[in-house]
């Protein structure tokens, strides 16, 4: 393998370590001189080239760092990213190919934008997940793709629509979100130009079908979607068999990402991600003390980023919890295997112990099916213990349980003894509209609704964007 410390090396190599690594042919020394070298040239790029780095990483040997000694380089936050803006980029925007931005729900938004280098080695990660799900699911043949995630300024609708136009598969932008879409028009589209496969945010999957119902439409038996693939927030294996027992699809991981990182890792048909390998160096952190676990365990996410693009991002803390773990699964895919469980802000303490975003979700709707959604309260009771009020919503067409009577007593009791603190079930035809939003702003602050603190940031986010996810349009 040649020496990747230039632009140059970058474009004949990466194309030839993609292939070697979706063949699963790279060995250990192939990895250890391509991490080694790109590391290398990200170093030297973004200290020649960003403003903030040239400051940031200033003192440090960068000749003596190497893969196994990424602590010699301090971390990069997002407070770094909000302070610093533009000075972050090792370039100017009119460097890049396009240019996009954080949402902003919660502080500034911070530019995201993306070079050449950028978008062909994220997106190949992508292309290959896609081609390996499709030939599962459709034996080659290519569904029409309906995206239902924003464009403007966010690369969600540039991403996949590349990637399907590379693997020949129509597709068509429906965010039902849109001004110029909506959740009727998204819903005659699906039927008219028989769209199986939806990208989406999970908590979409429940929204959509909650606006079928409104107009008279059955989601299993009306629609034709086979396949949700998601992303922007967590997806537990039980919330993915309820959206089942709604739609009669699957629910499959489409990709773990962000504005900043890019395609971090892409999902498979057994529900994993798998960490696109040539791009990072990953680190799990100990949440608390920030110390490092190495590249696997239970931890927040810590990438370095090896491709020397327009916004490099050097031990760039994810905040997100995480666990990664050596591939074991058997899709056929390469890469590492990442587990996302929620944000670390978005942990939540309950009773006596301190619950991450999936293990809530996954207690909460573990015993339930035909969800169409579910919000937490925690309250302080009397005695001064914590106390659950948990408020679901239940599709019902004339089974026994019609009321959900059994179903909330059942869940009720389960969760008394899951989260150790007095639980009440409440069947709701009409949730909190904030839960709409899904991590839009954040999980927490769509499904958790915490009496016992202040006011907080988030939920002020979530509930002003609240309005935006309006179903009846």
């Amino acid at each position: 393998m040649t020496n990747a410390t230039t632009g140059e090396d970058f474009w004949r190599d990466y194309p030839l370590v993609s292939e070697r690594y979706q063949a699963g042919l790279l060995d250990a020394a192939d990895w250890a001189t391509w991490r080694a070298n790109r590391l290398r040239a990200v170093l030297r790029h973004v200290t020649a080239r960003s403003p903030f780095y040239a400051r940031h990483l200033a003192g440090v040997d960068l000749d003596a760092v190497t893969p196994d000694t990424l602590g010699r380089l301090p971390f990069t936050t997002k407070d770094d990213l909000r302070r610093e803006m533009h000075d972050v980029l090792a370039g100017t925007p009119a460097d890049a190919l396009i240019y996009y931005e954080t949402t902003g729900t919660t502080g500034a938004s911070t530019p995201c934008p993306r070079d050449a280098k950028d978008v062909m080695s994220s997106n190949v990660h992508v292309e290959w997940a896609w081609r390996r799900l499709f030939d599962h699911y459709f034996d080659g043949r290519r569904p029409v793709v309906g995206l239902m995630g924003p464009s403007e300024l966010y690369a969600f609708g540039d991403t996949f629509g590349d990637v399907a136009q590379r693997l020949g598969a129509c597709h068509v932008k429906i965010w039902p979100e849109s001004p110029r879409v909506g959740f009727r028009k998204a819903l005659r589209l699906i039927r008219e130009l028989n769209v199986e496969v939806l990208v989406a945010a999970p908590a979409l999957c429940l929204n959509l079908a909650k606006a079928a119902l409104q107009n008279g439409l059955d989601p299993a038996r009306d629609l034709p979607v086979k396949l949700f693939t998601v992303l922007g927030e967590i997806c537990t294996p039980a919330f993915g068999a309820n959206v089942r027992s709604i739609w009669g699809a699957d629910v499959r991981p489409a990709l773990y990402g962000s504005q900043e990182a890019m395609a971090i890792g892409t999902g498979c048909h057994l529900d994993r991600l798998h960490i696109s390998g040539p791009n990072y160096l990953v680190e799990v952190l100990d949440p608390d003390s920030e110390a490092s676990l190495g590249a696997y365990g239970t931890g927040e996410l810590c990438l370095t980023m090896l491709v020397d693009g327009i916004k490099p991002l050097i031990r760039y803390r994810t905040g997100d919890l995480v666990t990664v773990a050596p591939n074991s699964c058997g899709c056929g895919g390469p890469g590492d295997v990442v587990e996302v469980l929620g944000r670390v802000a978005d942990r939540v303490a309950i009773g006596a112990g301190r619950y991450r975003p999936a293990q809530i979700e996954s207690a909460v709707l573990g015993g339930l099916s035909r969800c169409l959604g579910y919000q937490v309260v925690i309250d302080t009771a009397p005695n001064g213990t914590d106390a659950l009020t948990v408020y679901v919503e239940l599709l019902r067409d004339g089974a026994a349980d019609a009321d959900g009577s059994a179903e909330r007593a059942a869940l009720a009791t389960r969760l008394t003894e899951h989260f150790g603190v007095p639980t009440r079930v409440e069947v709701t035809t009409e949730l909190d509209p904030i839960t709409n939003t899904g991590a839009f702003v954040s999980w927490k602050a769509a499904r958790i609704k915490d009496n016992r603190a202040g006011a907080d940031q988030d939920v002020a986010a979530a509930r002003a964007a609240a309005g935006a996810h309006s179903l009846r349009s």
